[in-house]
């Protein structure tokens, strides 16, 4: 007989801080329906499915169980696996709180931009803060238009589940991540440059690294922000070279801290 794995508590608490998809378990768990914790949340009921689905995979368990049809019509209840789940995340709630009010607390603290998301953990090398400046709604995609510090625009396309999940907002302070393969990198001026990416951000090459399928560029912002990025192999950039990025926007994505 195949032995039950033990939940990963580790990787379905990974962002804590205002996971949508944790109140919809407990909502569960409070109220026995899954339509029923959909409707208190905020979100669509396929939302709240994907939120389930998501959390169960992260954790390595099933963390609801339903039951379709008798005397009272059908429901869901969290399994085991799904209360260690809801305990667990409401003793690491109250110890980042603790964590969070001691640093608030210290002279300076309040002045520790990232804190939050020090937590973080990902192969995406590019991580920006931004803020949620506007939703567009397009059937069932979503265009989430931020803006970096110094008012750079930068587009994300995202499903509309996935937006109502993160619950945003104008002026929801954000993450964009996107992988450092997903960001071109070209000549400023050179033709061609942008292609059809609706995201171009221009900025100064730090460093180039050759390789013969192609150059890794690391380029600075106008706002002093990191961003790391590929140009065709013999790009012939060097440090100091004025370069702009193309950044298909359906790579960028949109993390909370």
């Amino acid at each position: 007989m195949a032995r039950p794995r033990q939940i990963e508590l580790a990787g379905a608490l990974g962002h804590l801080a205002a996971d949508k998809r944790l109140e919809i378990l407990r909502r569960v768990g409070e109220g026995g329906s899954i339509s029923q914790a959909a409707r208190e949340a905020g979100v669509s009921y396929k939302a709240a499915w994907q939120a389930l689905d998501t959390l169960s995979n992260l954790a390595g368990a099933a963390l609801v169980e339903r039951s379709v049809g008798g005397a009272g019509g059908g429901g869901a209840r969290l399994t085991p696996a799904g209360q260690q789940l809801l305990r667990a995340a409401g003793e690491l709630a109250r110890a980042r709180e603790q964590v969070m009010t001691r640093l608030r607390g210290r002279k300076g603290g309040a002045g520790l931009p990232g804190a939050a998301a020090l937590g973080l953990r990902t192969s995406m090398r590019n991580q920006l803060p931004c803020e949620v400046e506007a939703i567009e709604a397009q059937g069932p995609l979503v265009r989430a238009r931020l803006v970096l510090a110094d008012g750079t625009p930068l587009v994300s396309r995202i499903t509309a589940e996935s937006a109502q999940l993160l619950q945003l907002a104008p002026g929801l302070p954000v993450l964009a991540l996107c992988k450092a393969t997903a960001v071109m990198v070209a000549r400023h001026g050179q033709r061609g440059a942008g292609g059809a990416p609706s995201n171009l951000l221009a900025g100064k090459a730090t460093r180039v690294a050759r390789g013969e399928l192609g150059d890794e560029v690391a380029v600075q912002l106008p706002s002093g922000l990191q961003v790391v990025g590929f140009a065709g192999p013999g790009s012939g950039l060097r440090s100091g070279s004025r370069v702009v990025l193309a950044v298909d926007e359906s790579t960028v994505v949109i993390a909370l801290a």
